[in-house]
């Protein structure tokens, strides 16, 4: 993968996060290779919970939207959809501001099912949360 498709895909996915909870959010897809895609997301008093931490939501708002675009990035986004399964997440450590980083790589990419795992981290490279996300890629239609 050579820097103009790194940008390109870069490029396309910030683009269809317009209108979305990914905007909302405030995520920008920052950094693609081979096999993983990343994601950073701003932690401000929009993504607190009451007592001023990243909210635990925010941060499996984050990493679903980085590996259902990881998805749509490494597999056949021209013949499947890609749905997201299952999604189970470990917070260890909080955070309250700067920016979190997460990084969707594949644990296994099945014909069908996608295992993804996403590790979010801190501005630090200091581990935040660790999060499973099962994908499912379904037939289009005609």
């Amino acid at each position: 993968m050579n820097s103009d498709s790194q940008k390109h895909i870069l490029e396309a996915c910030n683009k269809i996060s317009k209108n979305t909870l990914m905007e909302t959010l405030a995520i920008e897809y920052c950094e693609v290779g081979p096999d993983f895609l990343i994601a950073k997301m701003p932690v401000t008093p929009r993504v607190h919970q009451p007592d001023g931490l990243l909210h635990g939501g925010a941060m499996v708002a984050l990493a679903e939207s980085v590996g259902s675009a990881a998805s749509h990035v490494f597999l056949d986004i021209d013949n499947f959809y890609i749905r997201g399964l299952e999604i189970a997440a470990n917070h260890v450590k909080s955070v309250k501001d700067g920016y979190v980083y997460a990084k969707a790589e594949f644990i296994h990419k099945g014909r069908t099912t996608q295992l993804w795992n996403i590790k979010i981290t801190d501005e630090d490279n200091q581990l935040i949360s660790v999060v499973k996300l099962t994908t499912i890629a379904l037939p289009k239609k005609g």
